[in-house]
């Protein structure tokens, strides 16, 4: 039996976290590395969502992180626009109500907001680089950055929670699930990660 193999993948934005569409969009397939039949995304990040993506062969994996008895942490770094206060961020860790399909709300559960001041202090999560944009926003436009930890993710949550307290999302990069770190793994990369390894730093 052929063993199982995972991927480390620094997702660049405008891509989908797929290898097959019928739709004319970039795929998984367009990065610069040989993925083994059967590789695909565990969990996903939408098209304009950029960061931290794992890939495996094992068709488990998914339901085992996600959907199992044991909840597991993602960390997003969030780009917002407007100055944002430690009451609004105190707000988003207390819980918000968000839009959820068929016209129904949703509730987040709780979970921690931090506003970043120092990026340094977070530099086994993300390099500081990532705070600099490819496209600065206009030299008028005040903008604040926020680590956003949770263990759910339904229906576009964290954007959705920023919208919910008048801050509009720029940017959105997952950084962290468990303790599988973006780090400086550049945009588009992609790093293999041992079978032991995978499932000790993710807490399967």
């Amino acid at each position: 039996m052929t063993a199982h193999r995972y991927f480390v993948v620094h997702k660049p934005v405008n891509m989908v976290s797929q290898f097959v569409s019928s739709h004319d969009v970039n795929l998984l397939g367009s990065l610069n590395f040989d993925f083994p039949e059967g590789t695909h995304a565990i969990g996903r990040l939408d098209n304009h969502s950029e960061g931290l993506l794992l890939l495996t062969t094992n068709k488990k994996i998914t339901k085992l992180l996600f959907q199992g008895p044991k909840p597991h942490t993602r960390t997003y770094l969030v780009q917002v626009k407007n100055k944002i206060t430690t009451t609004t961020a105190q707000a988003l860790a207390n819980g918000i109500q968000i839009s959820a399909p068929g016209g129904n709300v949703y509730v987040t559960s709780p979970c921690t907001v931090t506003i970043v001041e120092d990026p340094t202090e977070y530099s086994h999560l993300f390099e500081a680089s990532l705070l600099t944009p490819t496209t600065p926003p206009h030299q008028n436009v005040v903008t604040s950055w926020v680590l956003i930890t949770l263990t759910e993710g339904k229906f576009h949550q964290v954007r959705k929670m920023v919208a919910a307290v008048h801050h509009r999302c720029i940017r959105l990069i997952r950084v962290s699930i468990e303790n599988i770190y973006l780090g400086n793994l550049p945009a588009g990369a992609v790093r293999e990660i041992k079978e032991d390894d995978f499932f000790k730093l993710l807490d399967l």
